[in-house]
């Protein structure tokens, strides 16, 4: 092998190796931030009810758990399909957007695109699983799953402005 091809392939290998690592950090980040933001409080069923005592393998696949209240019925969406049918612009897209509760989209929105890709890198690196979460049900709609009710009882008045 001449020195040329022995430089290059050295070279190559190098730029492989440093992008993979890079990819590494950004899955490990990526599943740091799912720890810590709660996504898998609503994202991963039983989740909480199990004080966070989930397979890794059975993370982010959805609920069928809803969530209640003046917005109507909304399900945890199973980011593992979801991921598996966008590309990363999109979900940087996607994560700006407003979103029905109980998501915290502020939250999300205030995130830098750093952390929004090495998000969508872990959940991709997870692979796809489960099922599609329930659709939205809107306010007022026959909701045939259990759900936390989340309708504001016994407000005062100046909480209703």
């Amino acid at each position: 092998m001449n020195a040329t091809l022995k430089i290059a392939t050295l070279l190559l290998a190098g730029t492989t190796s440093l992008a993979w690592a890079g990819q590494a950090a950004d899955i490990r980040h990526g599943r740091y931030l799912i720890q810590t933001s709660g996504c898998n409080d609503c994202h991963t069923t039983g989740y909480m009810q199990k004080d966070g005592h989930v397979p890794e393998a059975e993370w982010l696949a959805g609920d069928a758990l809803g969530w209640q209240g003046p917005w109507g019925t909304t399900y945890p969406a199973n980011l593992r399909l979801l991921f598996s049918r966008m590309d990363e612009k999109a979900w940087l897209v996607r994560a700006r957007q407003p979103m029905r509760p109980p998501m915290p989209s502020p939250s999300l929105r205030a995130m830098s695109d750093a952390d929004l890709k090495a998000i969508y890198r872990y959940v991709k690196s997870l692979g796809a699983a489960g099922q599609p979460a329930p659709a939205y049900v809107p306010p007022g709609g026959k909701v045939v799953t259990p759900y936390f009710d989340f309708t504001p009882k016994n407000l005062p008045a100046m909480a209703k402005k």
